[in-house]
């Protein structure tokens, strides 16, 4: 047996000296092992080259056996080792890229949101209607939740004036188009997202057009002219809408669905206020970070109500005082007097 221990040495410091790689070498030593055990079958007892070798094959079937338990433990090691340097990460695999899932691995951890509510986010398509103060935060935080689709409609540009709370305007921008300025803010911070710029105002002839490629509506318009015709183009096509108002340091905001029998705007506001009563922001100012808080209270809506996470303002308005600190919920129903969304509604 010596002989071939020798023999299987040699063979593989010829191997290492070649620079042949390990498989060869083990092939060789194989073969080797195999000829000397054909030896042990073929030739007869007291045969000086059986003897050499070991003089009886069961020698070497109990020395194969332990070979090849030793080999089998050292893969499973091997195995073991590396899927514990790799481990496997519980992502769904719902078509994103590598950087997506990077992106987006906070939402997909929520128990309420997961692969599945990110590839909603993904595949749904938000109308914003304006571009200021509550618009802001909301386009901002819209893109980079990863919304596939978001418009932005607004005829207004870019004003010195705007910028103490408008925070997705730079000082840079100041005379473009509010629209263009936008987009190319949520682009610059998500390019995974598609952004339609509308620069116009919204009107009663191209409302329904606009809307009716939508899945859901936030309205962040600063007069009721704008709210009511908003409110009245969804509820006619059955959109949900997102609307928040702003005063000083007060704001509110509700999610507006006739379709799913939660009251329209013109349920909890059938009137417009007179103006002298409701000032707008450039009569009566407005604390800076409030559009901020209300316009990212509006984008959460809006990523819950695509997803399905939690208990949406369905049939509940918020009204936040800033200058306090209090949060109130008020319940709001349909009215089924209301003439857009009740039994007395016109059509537009």
């Amino acid at each position: 047996m010596i002989i071939v221990f020798v023999m299987a040495g040699v063979l593989w410091g010829m191997g290492m000296a070649m620079g042949a790689p390990k498989r060869a070498r083990w092939t060789m030593i194989g073969i080797l092992i195999g000829a000397v055990v054909l030896a042990q079958l073929v030739l007869p007892d007291g045969n000086p080259l059986r003897e050499a070798t070991g003089g009886d094959v069961r020698l070497w079937g109990l020395l194969l056996g332990f070979a090849a338990i030793g080999f089998g433990y050292r893969a499973l090691l091997r195995m073991v080792r590396k899927r514990a340097e790799k481990p496997v990460v519980a992502v769904p695999k719902v078509g994103f890229s590598d950087t997506e899932l990077d992106r987006y691995a906070r939402h997909i951890m929520l128990r309420e949101v997961g692969g599945q509510g990110q590839k909603a986010l993904s595949n749904a398509k938000v109308l914003v209607v304006g571009a200021g103060g509550l618009g802001s935060p909301a386009l901002q935080y819209l893109a980079a939740a990863g919304v596939g689709t978001i418009g932005v409609i607004d005829d207004d540009v870019v004003d010195n004036a705007n910028l103490q709370r408008q925070i997705i305007h730079t000082d840079a921008r100041i005379g473009d188009p509010k629209v263009q300025s936008a987009a190319d803010a949520m682009t610059a911070q998500n390019p995974f997202v598609t952004v339609r710029p509308y620069k116009r105002h919204l009107t009663a002839q191209d409302a329904a057009g606009i809307i009716g490629d939508y899945d859901l509506v936030l309205d962040g318009t600063d007069n009721f002219e704008a709210r009511y015709l908003v409110n009245a183009t969804c509820a006619a096509l059955g959109k949900p809408l997102i609307a928040a108002a702003l005063t000083q340091w007060e704001g509110q905001i509700s999610l507006y669905d006739p379709a799913s029998d939660a009251p329209c705007f013109a349920c909890i506001f059938p009137d417009a206020p007179d103006p002298a009563l409701v000032p707008s922001c450039a009569e009566a100012g407005v604390i800076g970070p409030l559009p901020g808080v209300v316009g990212s209270m509006m984008a959460l809506e809006a990523v819950k109500e695509i997803t399905g996470a939690g208990e949406s303002l369905r049939g509940r308005l918020m009204i936040y005082d800033a200058l306090y600190s209090q949060v109130r919920v008020v319940k709001a129903k349909r009215r089924p007097d209301c003439a857009v969304c009740g039994c007395a509604k016109v059509s537009i």
